[in-house]
């Protein structure tokens, strides 16, 4: 039985987790932006800084666009799958629980796929507690229909879209893949399909799939009391207190494509990396066998003794294992 110590002290250990956390990215992600190497030019890319995707005129409603710079030497394709000047887009959403990280945070992200010759459009969205669901996703819907209305002005192609994001970012990219192929009611939703545009593939890396019961990942293998209290932070900000059943479906979209088949319009091919060591494992591998059962494309890839995000340190032998293994899948797939 629980004492009131017990709960406060696990109310603390919360609160200093949350702040190490939050700590370590913000500020890593801040001192990498500072390197001389981070400068896009350094690498033939063009950045367009805070382009609004949405009227609010708020931080949260800007973009940063990624663009190969003609003539410069690349990485890989530069105009492999160009037509008529026209490049293949990347819309990247940042992770970090819903609740922290920015464009600003994942600039790398962006940068690397803008290197191998992809149009990026790297996005902002409305964060939790104080925006929770489906806050998020209804920007990310937003962003997607500005950036089919708006990608031939950046020199790319709106007619090939790539979906890609990590951790909450996978759920939100695999929300939007969902939201593009099956008839759903919600209005944010039905702004995705109505661009008659679905994504040619989708990048869900290590993602939080189904948001309303993180408690399961710890019923499946053994998760440190650390690590189980960022999972529950990312449920508890994200999904508004006394929620209908059924209300915050798209929260869930490995829930959606395990009960609904094959949708209306054919889903697109995923890419889905993951590390063993990571604690959203049974997620990456439960999406591969829903989508396989419905006969979509899914190529996961496994990384064996990696962390969450393990992709994101680009030094790692297997994150850059995993970068290669990601281009060739986007090769396969455009040509």
């Amino acid at each position: 039985m629980r004492t009131m110590v017990d709960v406060e002290w696990r109310s603390v250990r919360r609160a200093l987790g949350a702040f190490l956390v939050d700590g370590f990215f913000t500020n890593g992600s801040r001192l990498a932006k500072l390197h001389p190497l981070a400068r896009p030019e350094r690498h033939g890319v063009e950045l367009v800084a805070d382009v609004a995707y949405g009227a609010s005129g708020r931080s949260e409603h800007l973009l940063d666009v990624y663009r190969p710079i003609d003539g410069a030497a690349h990485d890989g394709l530069r105009a492999r799958h160009a037509r008529s000047g026209a490049r293949p887009v990347v819309l990247y959403v940042h992770g970090g629980g819903f609740r922290i990280l920015s464009k600003e945070s994942h600039f790398l992200m962006a940068l690397a796929f803008a290197r191998r010759g992809y149009v990026v459009f790297n996005i902002n969205y409305r964060l939790a507690p104080k925006h929770p669901y489906p806050a998020a996703i209804e920007d990310c819907a937003d962003a997607y229909a500005w950036v089919v209305e708006n990608a031939a002005r950046f020199g790319g192609d709106p007619s090939r879209i790539l979906l890609a994001g990590e951790s909450a970012g996978a759920n939100l990219v695999t929300s939007m893949t969902v939201a593009a192929a099956y008839d759903r009611p919600e209005p944010y939703a039905r702004r995705i399909l109505e661009t008659g545009i679905v994504p040619k593939a989708t990048i869900p890396a290590c993602g939080i799939l189904q948001v309303s019961d993180v408690e399961r990942l710890a019923r499946r293998r053994r998760i440190s009391p650390f690590i189980l209290d960022r999972l529950l932070e990312v449920s508890t900000v994200y999904l508004p207190l006394g929620s209908a059943a059924g209300a915050c479906e798209l929260a869930d979209p490995l829930c959606i494509i395990e009960r609904s088949g094959p949708p209306a319009r054919a889903l697109p091919p995923f890419f889905i990396p993951c590390g063993t060591k990571d604690p959203l494992l049974d997620d990456t591998r439960r999406l591969g066998k829903a989508l396989a059962t419905i006969g979509v494309r899914a190529d996961v890839r496994i990384y064996p003794g990696e962390p969450h995000a393990f992709h994101a340190l680009m030094w790692r032998p297997h994150a850059r294992k995993c970068w290669a293994e990601t281009y060739a899948f986007l090769d396969e797939v455009l040509d």
